[in-house]
């Protein structure tokens, strides 16, 4: 079974990182593709769902990683500013209460995040729950690719402005020669996240034991979806 994985961005499409993966013998095989074609259009919450649910058709997907945030915190979860889920990972950004984030300017891209979300529920693709999900059933992960590195006990990858094309290959070469990935293309820097984080899913969708699904279970709170889970690949 395949699973379309994606690094999302709120400014630019070319800043935007796709993956689909397909369990393999030797580690996942993946396809690396380009996101919108690479336009510089402004992207938009509804077009960025049409588009990832587009490649989902092709190659026949029923499962989408999603590196974002997929709801707001629940008041009543402990916690004065941050989701159950992003104290479980050690998050370095929070989600607070419906406009709320922490740091402050983590928030425009919450609720992109988050609308994106909104937008593949509006189309029958429901926020995931391990405790209602099934082979068959079209399900949205939330992942944190920071996380995804540190629970397969890997170095991160550097940030976007300083990791160099030798720390991108790096970090590869540590992927396939853990066995976790084939061989294969060499992806840019948002794609190598979106690589990492989709093995989390490719867990799920094979229902295998190699993930961790950390948080609370999504609901509706005031018109808006709080809390969730935070998906990430094991050895």
């Amino acid at each position: 079974m395949q699973v379309v994985s994606v690094d999302l961005a709120y400014v630019d499409y070319r800043d935007f990182g796709m993956a689909v993966l397909e369990g393999g013998t030797s580690g996942a095989r993946y396809e690396l593709l380009p996101f919108a074609n690479n336009s510089a259009q402004t992207p938009t919450p509804q077009r960025a769902a049409e588009i990832i649910i587009d490649v989902c058709k092709n190659v026949g997907a029923c499962v989408v990683v999603l590196d974002g945030p997929q709801g707001w915190k629940s008041p009543s979860n402990g916690y004065a500013q941050s989701r159950l889920c992003e104290r479980y990972v050690n998050a370095p950004a929070k989600t607070g209460l419906p406009g709320s984030a922490k740091p402050a300017n983590y928030l425009r891209f919450i609720e992109f995040a988050i609308q994106v979300f909104d937008a593949f529920q509006a189309r029958g693709w429901e926020r995931y729950d391990p405790a209602a999900w099934r082979p068959d059933k079209r399900c949205v992960i939330e992942s944190l690719p920071l996380r995804a590195w540190r629970s397969l006990g890997l170095p991160c990858l550097p940030a976007k402005k300083r990791a160099t094309p030798n720390n991108i290959r790096e970090c590869l070469d540590r992927l396939i020669n853990l066995g976790v990935i084939a061989d294969g293309g060499p992806p840019t820097h948002d794609q190598l996240q979106a690589l990492i984080a989709g093995l989390g899913g490719l867990g799920v969708s094979d229902n295998a034991s190699k993930y961790e699904a950390l948080g609370a279970k999504p609901f509706v709170l005031g018109d808006v979806w709080r809390e969730g889970y935070i998906v990430s690949p094991t050895r």
